[in-house]
């Protein structure tokens, strides 16, 4: 039998875990830090609120993906911002071929920016991938195969 709903304790416990983690899918949808603090926690506050909500057929933590990603969308909805860059979360100046890189994946579709995000950022494997968007596993499997084409056609592109 599957446990519904979630307890405060565990949403918690994913924030201490993986909180920068979640920091880091938030500025990467949003391209301001600001706003990505505020997705986070505005992720994170839905997550308890509905926490009743949570069917425990995946993982809490893609069931709290999909919160944070909402909240991020909703940020940007709010700020009146268009849909955002991809920016550098690393600590390493950037050069022109990660600009070249982040523009690739910011002309990607959504799903696929979103699925790319929560396979390289938060590393997660394609069912909580599936859990978190809210598509089928076959699913993440040809939207990431897409997203990878279509980056390395770009960048060959880039290349010449």
């Amino acid at each position: 039998m599957l446990r519904k709903g979630a307890t405060i304790e565990a949403i918690e416990s994913v924030y201490r875990d993986r909180g920068a983690d979640f920091f880091r899918l938030a500025l990467a949808r949003t391209s301001d830090p600001e706003l990505a603090r505020d997705a986070v926690q505005g992720g994170f506050a839905r997550a308890i609120r509905t926490r009743a909500r949570f069917r425990g057929s995946g993982s809490l933590e893609a069931w709290i993906c999909r919160c944070v990603l909402n909240a991020a969308r909703d940020s940007l909805s709010r700020a009146g911002e268009p849909e955002p860059g991809v920016v550098d979360t690393g600590s390493s100046e950037p050069t022109a071929a990660d600009a070249d890189v982040r523009a690739a994946v910011r002309r990607l579709p959504e799903r696929q920016r979103d699925a790319l995000f929560l396979r390289f950022y938060l590393e997660l494997d394609y069912a909580a991938i599936a859990d978190a968007l809210g598509i089928e596993v076959g699913t993440v499997s040809a939207t990431l195969h897409a997203a990878r084409k279509t980056l390395t056609q770009a960048l060959q592109e880039v290349m010449r």
